[in-house]
């Protein structure tokens, strides 16, 4: 395990700290949550508050739990739209996973999704300075197509963060993509004392330490 990455483990699980909150929710609500994530990839989509119903006693307190640990995002109406790492929202992280196209909430989220449920992923996005296409292909850790993807780098601009806005909303749009070592240094360069970067390898170790402990405790993602 890197060092570098658990330094970023220990600082972004103090701005999201997703597992914390998973363990402070009852095993009903702890298991509808591992329920929500795994519909993206046995539906391709986010669990409908008619869906979660079944799955508790009480929705509405659910929904509170969840909406208010931050686990799960809804809208302005009540409507589930998101579970980190993904999002319903048609974001410029696209995961094509067990048939379906996903989407995720960042660069870093993106990366997770193999990890988590142990099947390959094909990883759709683009560098965000140069704007080149980003093609990942990944099976759990493992990079299957280097010649193309290895170069990748992994960017985080930490001030992003936002006390007073969702995650999603605020640091996840500064997680980002870079083309290559030379650009993602340049793109460091430019604020070194709150951005930092990362070689795929350690953003996929990033990830995986981050999610994949929100489903561990389950090896099914049926429906």
């Amino acid at each position: 395990m890197s060092a570098k990455v658990d330094k970023a483990l220990k600082r972004l699980t103090g701005i999201l700290p997703l597992k914390e909150e998973q363990n402070a929710c009852s095993r009903q609500i702890r298991a509808l949550h591992r329920h929500i994530l795994r519909s993206f990839v046995s539906r391709g989509r986010i669990l409908t508050r008619d869906e979660m119903a079944r799955h508790v006693d009480n929705l509405g307190e659910a929904v509170d739990v969840l909406g208010s640990k931050g686990m799960v995002i809804f809208s302005e109406n009540g409507d589930p739209v998101g579970a980190y790492p993904f999002t319903m929202e048609a974001r410029e992280h696209q995961v094509r996973i067990n048939g379906h196209r996903v989407y995720a909430m960042c660069a870093l989220d993106a990366l997770a999704v193999s990890p988590m449920f142990g099947m390959k992923t094909q990883i759709g996005s683009r560098c965000q300075i140069t704007g080149d296409p980003v093609d990942i292909r990944q099976s759990g850790s493992a990079i299957e197509n280097p010649d193309a993807a290895g170069g990748l780098h992994f960017g985080i601009a930490w001030g992003a963060a936002d006390a007073d806005s969702c995650c999603a909303d605020s640091l996840c749009k500064e997680m980002m993509f870079l083309r290559d070592g030379k650009i993602a240094r340049q793109w460091l360069a430019d604020d070194a004392g709150s951005r930092e970067i990362f070689t795929l390898p350690e953003a996929i170790e990033f990830a995986g330490r981050l999610f994949v402990p929100l489903v561990s405790m389950e090896t099914q993602y049926g429906n």
